[in-house]
């Protein structure tokens, strides 16, 4: 499928943001589904996935202030709240291996 990430943007700290991620077509319950960040000069990392269709996991640095999730249909959300001026980098999500085109955060006051 081809996924299409959104909601990127400069924001403050403390501050709260949510990405989206539209896929062409329906993200099945058992899908792989998860969101990475890369930052200037720093290797990907991940952010959150789920595996299956299982319980999500997160990175230590974002646990307690991201959630992913996705509606019924075709679109996976990343709400990002407390946000840091760590936390800024390109986003990207990803559905079984497709990857979105990323979208930036940037955590700044």
């Amino acid at each position: 499928v081809q996924l299409q990430a959104s909601g990127g943007g400069l924001v403050q700290p403390g501050g709260s943001l949510t990405l989206s991620c539209a896929a062409s077509g329906s993200i099945f319950n058992f899908a792989d589904m998860g969101w990475y960040r890369q930052a200037p000069g720093r290797p990907r990392e991940l952010v959150a996935i789920s595996i299956s269709g299982g319980s999500t996991n997160y990175a230590d640095s974002v646990k307690g202030r991201f959630t992913m999730s996705k509606d019924n249909a075709n679109t996976l959300y990343l709400q990002m709240n407390s946000l840091k001026p760590e936390d800024t980098a390109v986003y990207y999500c990803s559905i079984n291996s497709d990857w979105g085109q990323g979208t930036l955060v940037t955590v700044s006051s």
